[in-house]
């Protein structure tokens, strides 16, 4: 499959794409991908420096008669989300992604494709490789831990870069120039509670919330997508008279919408008719629902072995009010740009388990005021019912600057090439320029990349086109870095 990938246009795009694919490089596991990025600039004879806390930089002079540029740094972060279909067997610990091609795009065979953000990654390494290709004196920086923490950006120390205008190659519509985007906060919601012997009088039951799209919790927040583990929740709430619960295991990651949740439950004997009817109704409700955007979303509740130990009724109700209280999606739109999601939050995990619950969210804004607004509504609410809520891993968004003299380059450049106009938008992901910002605030920083759909899903694709498209727009802007001043 790799094979056919490795022979679309542009050639040296994609092989080094799946060169990069063959590497394992989860978040928080990128020690192969670090030592793949520290040979590969090596065998460039490439200055080539790891920072402390994991941070790839690989520097190359400019190309000759370009020497009077300004120096730009191109950044991409090298880790990648870990999602798999429920069906796919796959070690991401161990094993290279599995590319195909499906009429107009690159996909994965049931997991995540890795095309955020190892296509720019892969442009990146493309130009370093070069003889050919005319480009100012580049740093090329490659951030680790994007997708769960963005702790390579935060860890990046001043004094690396000396480069005056930053290319992050991590936008994923081809049309659009980003300028600005999200900051973001990790809430958790902790709790205990005692289980109890199961009514003997009892049945076990599972349900399982299956077939949602899933997607980017910034980017697809928008699109009203099921999230399963409020989905699950109603369900159980729903039909809450009638059962206790045994454990929940529901989402995954944070930045992803959960596309799945289980549960193990009891029903009283006496009520498994009421309870079999009143699911089945408000099943059928969600359902129709989400028909339009979900079609394949399934509920199934089916017969289990009776599960030995289940929640007290109290902590039983607490946790299925507060689940329901805590907001989940678009919490306000932009009055400054229009389409903008400005704050939003994903109920991403949910876990009940032996004596144990954890409940793992990501607030996002792109406004710090309101992102702690969200932030403290989600705390209220679990503190409501006496849960631990810890807020962490915060991180500014990038403010949009519609003066930034690199937009007008990449503007003028995008209408020459297609003949219209480019978007210029701020995205509601987050992006690594805010970070970056801090600690370099004279940067002058833009944000565009190839169409990828689905990222943070196994269908997670990238528009073949679309890589070409890019690949000539990334070129003509390297032609045209402005002079030094």
């Amino acid at each position: 499959m790799s094979k056919e990938v490795r022979a679309l246009e542009p050639k040296v795009l994609w092989n080094n794409f799946a060169d990069l694919n063959a590497v394992p490089r989860g978040s928080k596991k990128e020690e192969k991908v670090i030592q793949f990025m520290v040979d590969f600039g090596k065998k460039l004879n490439l200055e080539t420096i790891v920072d402390p806390v994991g941070n790839v930089i690989i520097k190359k002079p400019a190309f000759k008669g370009f020497e009077n540029r300004k120096t730009i740094v191109m950044q991409s972060h090298l880790d990648m989300v870990h999602q798999k279909n429920a069906d796919t067997i796959f070690d991401f610990d161990t094993e290279g992604i599995k590319m195909k091609i499906e009429g107009d795009w690159v996909k994965a065979e049931g997991t995540t494709l890795g095309a955020d953000n190892g296509l720019g990654v892969a442009a990146i390494m493309s130009v370093l490789a070069a003889t050919d290709i005319k480009h100012p004196a580049i740093e090329a920086l490659f951030t680790i831990d994007e997708e769960t923490g963005m702790t390579g950006a935060m860890g990046l120390q001043e004094g690396y870069l000396d480069g005056e205008i930053l290319l992050n190659l991590d936008t994923e519509e081809d049309d659009e120039i980003d300028i600005g985007c999200a900051g973001g906060i990790d809430i958790s919601a902790n709790n205990t509670y005692n289980e109890v012997n199961t009514p003997t009088n009892s049945t076990g039951y599972s349900i399982a919330v299956t077939g949602l799209n899933g997607g980017h919790s910034g980017m697809d927040i928008h699109r009203g997508l099921g999230n399963a583990n409020k989905i699950m929740n109603r369900v159980l709430y729903e039909a809450q008279e009638f059962l206790r619960i045994s454990e929940i295991n529901g989402g995954s990651l944070r930045n992803a919408i959960p596309r799945e949740s289980f549960a193990k439950i009891a029903v009283y004997n006496s009520q498994k008719d009421a309870f079999l009817k009143k699911t089945q109704k408000v099943v059928k409700a969600i359902k129709a629902e989400f028909k339009t955007i979900d079609p394949n979303l399934a509920i199934n509740i089916e017969p289990i072995d009776l599960p030995s130990k289940v929640m007290t009724t109290i902590s039983q109700t607490n946790l299925l009010k507060a689940l329901y209280a805590a907001h989940n999606g678009v919490y306000r739109m932009s009055n400054d740009m229009e389409g903008l999601v400005e704050t939003s939050n994903n109920i991403a995990r949910v876990i009940v388990k032996d004596e144990d619950i954890t409940i793992l969210c990501l607030t996002r804004s792109s406004v710090e005021s309101l992102k702690n607004d969200l932030a403290n509504t989600l705390k209220a609410t679990f503190e409501l019912v006496s849960y631990t809520v810890t807020q962490s891993g915060s991180y500014p968004g990038w403010k949009p600057n519609m003066n930034s003299p690199i937009l007008t380059v990449l503007s003028e450049k995008y209408e020459e090439l297609f003949g219209e106009k480019a978007n210029v938008v701020a995205c509601h992901a987050g992006l690594e320029c805010g970070i970056l910002g801090t600690n370099y605030p004279e940067m002058d920083m833009i944000s565009f990349g190839p169409t990828i759909h689905g990222a943070h899903s196994p269908d997670e694709r990238a528009h073949i086109k679309s890589s070409q498209k890019f690949w000539k727009f990334l070129l003509t802007i390297l032609e045209n870095i402005p002079l030094k001043n």
